[in-house]
């Protein structure tokens, strides 16, 4: 029988980390592109065709060079490692706090308000203020051929700095009701539609004691397209609200009423549904990346050359 680390919080850091880090500079140019179609404010009425995925790619790359399309990545790979790691951490640690203690299994619904938890956890934690400095980033949109016309957040650093002074420390928690929504939803139909078809296809091929990286992708690349498809316009209406200045006197719900009556009332209702494309596009192989290289990372630092007879962690495993 071969010996198996027991998993630790450090192998959750490690393997969320590093298979975030892949899901960011693999995914983030579409990340980028959901945002100007979310921020862009084109209507019919205004005898202007809304730009759509390939426009607005063509568009970013021409007068910003490919480039462009990476802006507000350094405030997505700082947050990377500590989202992934509270994601897998947290995710566990509720999972295992709503295990049956008959069966020793956790059940569908248990899995479900799990992911739900560790969604809201890491957007009090680290989400919102990164998406914040990110979206500040990406909105901002300027071509590299006009030297006159600079920008005014450079980098993530600069960004946060800049934010922080002018606005307060508070500013970047703007949304923060929507982000945890948003996340919540997204990790509790992400994690519980990977662990249910992952141990359907386990069932189905006893033969392998763990499912190929192919299976794990695919599998991921469809829990990963179904949360953007059921919250949508949360993540329109946040974005919108991350992009400009807090309102004195405004309330977070007034704000969000306000935001979704200009949107539906201004642009149609389904503005609410801008950027979904991209969005599903980028959520969806950006998780099937991410359970791939978590699993294997997982495996190898469980597995790995490293592992030692003598280590007192270690467990047989069957």
């Amino acid at each position: 029988m071969p010996l198996k680390r027991e998993t630790t919080p450090a192998i959750n850091l490690i393997a969320g980390g590093t298979a975030g880090l892949c899901e960011a500079v693999c995914c983030h140019p579409l990340d980028t592109i959901k945002v100007r179609m979310q921020l862009s404010t084109r209507t019919a009425a205004d005898g202007v065709k809304r730009s759509g995925f390939f426009a607005t790619f063509i568009n970013i790359v021409g007068k910003e060079s490919v480039f462009g399309l990476y802006k507000g990545l350094g405030a997505v790979i700082t947050g990377i490692v500590p989202k992934m790691a509270i994601r897998f951490s947290s995710f566990e640690f509720f999972k295992s706090a709503l295990v049956n203690k008959t069966t020793n299994q956790t059940s569908p619904a248990g899995i479900f308000f799990a992911g739900l938890a560790a969604g809201t956890t890491e957007a009090l934690l680290v989400v919102n203020p990164t998406d914040l400095i990110k979206i500040r980033l990406q909105a901002q949109s300027h071509s590299i051929d006009e030297s006159i016309q600079v920008a005014k957040y450079r980098n993530a650093a600069q960004a946060a700095f800049t934010i922080v002074r002018e606005e307060g420390l508070s500013a970047l928690y703007q949304g923060v009701t929507l982000t945890a929504l948003r996340q919540a939803t997204n990790q509790a139909v992400n994690f519980t539609a990977y662990t249910e078809i992952k141990a359907h296809l386990k069932a189905l091929q006893p033969q392998y004691e763990e499912l190929p990286s192919y299976q794990h992708m695919t599998i991921g690349l469809i829990s990963g397209a179904l949360g953007p498809l059921s919250n949508a316009p949360i993540d329109t209406i946040k974005t919108r609200m991350q992009k400009e200045t807090a309102v004195a006197g405004e309330s977070s719900l007034a704000r969000v009423s306000r935001i979704a009556r200009n949107l539906t009332q201004n642009e149609g209702f389904f503005a609410l549904y801008k950027g979904i494309t991209p969005r599903v596009m980028r959520v969806a192989p950006g998780q099937a990346v991410t359970f791939a290289v978590y699993e294997q990372v997982s495996k190898y630092l469980e597995h790995g050359p490293l592992l030692k007879d003598n280590q007192p962690v270690l467990k047989a495993e069957d």
